[in-house]
């Protein structure tokens, strides 16, 4: 029998996936570790922001804090099931 479901939902292609997401990164993390970096901030022993892959990680690390924060948040501020109906 023929599975009906999309091939991104199908467990035998998602090794696939990851193998191609993998590869998508190091392809695009791989030019920033030859090229020259200029620190936004005055360096005094380590400039962070000159560091290879530093928007990669540091936007990664923001994003995982938003969405942790927004899970957070939702806690405080949700609605009962039946907030509307009364």
């Amino acid at each position: 029998m023929k599975d009906s479901r999309h091939w991104l939902y199908r467990p035998e292609n998602w090794p696939k996936l990851w193998a191609i997401q993998i590869v998508i990164l190091v392809l695009v993390l791989l030019p920033d570790v030859f090229i020259h970096h200029h620190a936004h901030f005055t360096p005094q022993v380590f400039s962070l922001d000159a560091s290879p892959g530093f928007y990669a990680w540091y936007g990664f690390v923001t994003c995982a804090g938003m969405v942790a924060l927004a899970k957070v948040l939702g806690i405080f501020v949700k609605r009962d099931e039946n907030y509307y109906d009364e």
